[in-house]
C-alpha cells in the first residue's frame, strides 16, 4: 500500500510527476526485496522509498540527496529516513569520492539493511521500469569516468540482497 502523506509532501515541493512515479516504482520494488528480509522496517523502507528523490524538487544533480535530506528534515523525518535519502545514490558514494564529485566531504554508503534495500531498488528501477544489474552496470560504464568500485559495491549489494533468494 502507498503512504498517501509522503505523495502529498512531493507534491506540495513540486517534485515532478516523473520523478513520483519513478519513487512509487521505487517503493514497490524495495517492498518487494524487503519481503526476503524478516527484520527489516517495512514501514521505513516504503518512506524512505518514495522520499529517496523528494531532492529533485529543487536540484537534478548529485546533490539531489543532501537537498533531499535537508527537505525531509524539515517535515520532521527520522534520522533513519534521512539516511535512506542521503545514503540512496548509485551503490552509494565513498567519503574519497564524496569530495571529487564536490559533496561535503563524508561516506554516502548504505549502511543499514533498509537504507540498502532501498538504493538498491533505486538501482533496478529506470524510470518506472525494472531492470536488472547487467543494464545499470552498462549505463554506469557510459556515465562514469571510473566506474569499478561503484560496479563492484553494486554487484555486492546484488548478491546480499538479490541473487541470495533466486532459486537455483
Amino acid at each position: 500500500m502507498i503512504q498517501m502523506e509522503e505523495i502529498e509532501i512531493l507534491k506540495k515541493e513540486k517534485t515532478p510527476q516523473n520523478v513520483i512515479d519513478h519513487s512509487i516504482a521505487v517503493c514497490r520494488k524495495a517492498s518487494k526485496i524487503a519481503e526476503n528480509f524478516p527484520k527489516a522496517d517495512k514501514e521505513l523502507i516504503k518512506t524512505g522509498a518514495l522520499l529517496h528523490d523528494i531532492g529533485r524538487s529543487k536540484t537534478h544533480d548529485i546533490t539531489h540527496a543532501v537537498v533531499g535530506c535537508e527537505i525531509a528534515r524539515g517535515y520532521g523525518y527520522s534520522d533513519n529516513v534521512l539516511n535512506i535519502i542521503e545514503r540512496h545514490i548509485g551503490a552509494g558514494i565513498t567519503k574519497e569520492e564524496s569530495r571529487a564529485l564536490g559533496l561535503f566531504e563524508k561516506s554516502y554508503v548504505p549502511q543499514s539493511l533498509e537504507e540498502k534495500i532501498v538504493a538498491h531498488a533505486d538501482n533496478l528501477i529506470s524510470g518506472t521500469k525494472e531492470v536488472d544489474v547487467d543494464y545499470v552496470i552498462k549505463k554506469w560504464e557510459s556515465r562514469m569516468e571510473n566506474p569499478e568500485d561503484n560496479i563492484k559495491r553494486l554487484i555486492k549489494l546484488d548478491e546480499e540482497l538479490i541473487q541470495a533468494f533466486k532459486d537455483d
